[in-house]
C-alpha cells in the first residue's frame, strides 16, 4: 500500500469516526430531553439502568442507522478539502487515474460494510430486543404483556390450522384451542378443547374436555372426551414467536423463521423478508454512497465544500426517503421484498457508475 492510499484511508476512517461521534450524542441529546419526563415517573427506575438498558443499545441501534448518512458526509468533507487544497491535482498529475485514486475509499468502504455486516446481522437485533423491552415496560403508554397471549391463529400447513383464545407462557397452558383441517375450502377435520398444555418430557399436547369432528361425504363421526395426548406440528416457542418482532430475531434466527413458516404455508412473510435483505443492503450501501461522494467532491468548485455539503445532504435525504418508501412497499403482500429492498441501491448504484464514468474520462 502507497503513502498515498495510508494517508487517504487513515482521513477516511478518521472522518467516518469524527462524523458519527458528532451525531450520536446529538441524537441522545434530542432523546433524553423527549424522554425524561417518563422516565422520572418510575421511582424504582436509576440512572444505571437508563444508561444501560436503554442508552447503551440507543448508540448500538443509531449509530448503526447514522452510519450511511456519517460515512457520506464524511467522505464529501475529506476529499472537498483535498480538492480544495489542490491535493487532488497533484495526484492526478502524477499519473494517477480517477480508477487508482478510489482505491483507499474501496478498502476503507469495505472496512465499514463487514463491521456494519457483522452489526446488522448479529449485534443490533440483541440491542433491539433490550431496547424494546425497556420500552415497553417503562416508555410506552400501553404496555405489553409478552407472558399472557391472546387471540393467536397459526397455520401449520397449506391447509392446517390452529385457534388460541389466549395463552400463558410461564406455564406452556393455552385456552379454547381449535385445530382445523380443510381440503381446499372445505373443513375435513376439527379439534376443540377447552384445555391445552404442552408437555415437555415427552414432547406432546394434553387436551382437557375435547371435541373431535370428522366430516365424512354423508355423515359426521363427532367423538368426545376428558383427556388427550396427542402431538401437532408446533411448539409453544412458535406460538410466541408469532408475537415477535422480525427486528429482535438476529439472522440465524430470523432465516430459520421464514424457513419454518414458508413449510407450513403461510402466506405474506415481506415483514420478514424485508428486515432480513435491509440488514444487507445497508451495509453495501457503504460502497455506492462513498463512491457517489468521492465523484462529487473530488472537483473543485465555485463556493468550495458548502456546496459540495449541500448536494451530498440532498442526495442523502432522497436515498434514506426512498430507502423508506421501498421498506414500506415491500411489505406489502403483492410485491418481491427482495427486489423493493434493494431498489434504492439499484438506483443509486446506476448513479454512482455514471459519475464514476464521468470522472474516470477527465
Amino acid at each position: 500500500m502507497r503513502i498515498l492510499d495510508k494517508y487517504i484511508l487513515k482521513k477516511y476512517l478518521s472522518s467516518f469516526a469524527l462524523v458519527l461521534v458528532l451525531l450520536i450524542p446529538i441524537a441522545i441529546a434530542i432523546d433524553v430531553s423527549e424522554k425524561v419526563d417518563r422516565f422520572l415517573r418510575h421511582a424504582d427506575l436509576s440512572v444505571g439502568e437508563i444508561i444501560r438498558d436503554y442508552y447503551v443499545n440507543f448508540v448500538i441501534i443509531y449509530g448503526n442507522t447514522f452510519m450511511p448518512l456519517a460515512l457520506f458526509i464524511a467522505v464529501i468533507f475529506f476529499t472537498s478539502k483535498l480538492a480544495g487544497n489542490t491535493e487532488i491535482i497533484a495526484i492526478h498529475s502524477a499519473k494517477i487515474s480517477f480508477t487508482r485514486f478510489l482505491k483507499p475509499y474501496f478498502i476503507g468502504a469495505t472496512l465499514v460494510t463487514l463491521f456494519s455486516l457483522f452489526m446488522n446481522h448479529f449485534v443490533v437485533p440483541s440491542s433491539n430486543k433490550i431496547f424494546e423491552e425497556f420500552n415497553r415496560t417503562y416508555l410506552k403508554k400501553k404496555k405489553i404483556n409478552d407472558t399472557y397471549l391472546t387471540n393467536i391463529n397459526l397455520q401449520l400447513g397449506p391447509n392446517d390450522y390452529i385457534f388460541l383464545k389466549n395463552y400463558r407462557v410461564e406455564n406452556n397452558t393455552g385456552y379454547f384451542f381449535t385445530y382445523q383441517k380443510f381440503d381446499g375450502i372445505k373443513l375435513k377435520y376439527k379439534l376443540s378443547s377447552n384445555n391445552i398444555k404442552w408437555k415437555p418430557n415427552d414432547s406432546t399436547f394434553q387436551l382437557l374436555t375435547y371435541t373431535k369432528r370428522t366430516i365424512l361425504k354423508d355423515k359426521d363421526i363427532i367423538e368426545s372426551g376428558t383427556k388427550l395426548d396427542t402431538t401437532f406440528n408446533f411448539t409453544p416457542k412458535d406460538l410466541v414467536n408469532v408475537d415477535y418482532m422480525a427486528k429482535e430475531m438476529n439472522s440465524v434466527k430470523l432465516n430459520e423463521f421464514i424457513k419454518q413458516s414458508r413449510e407450513r404455508g403461510i402466506g405474506n412473510l415481506n415483514t420478514y423478508l424485508v428486515e432480513f435483505h435491509k440488514r444487507t443492503s445497508l451495509p453495501i450501501s457503504s460502497y455506492i454512497l462513498t463512491f457517489i461522494a468521492v465523484a462529487l467532491a473530488a472537483k473543485k468548485r465555485r463556493g468550495g465544500m458548502g456546496v459540495n455539503l449541500a448536494i451530498g445532504i440532498s442526495l442523502m435525504f432522497i436515498y434514506v426517503f426512498f430507502l423508506k418508501i421501498a421498506e414500506v412497499l415491500g411489505a406489502g403482500a403483492d410485491t418481491n421484498s427482495f427486489f423493493m429492498v434493494w431498489l434504492p441501491n439499484i438506483t443509486f448504484g446506476g448513479l454512482a457508475i455514471y459519475l464514476y464514468f464521468k470522472n474516470a474520462k477527465n
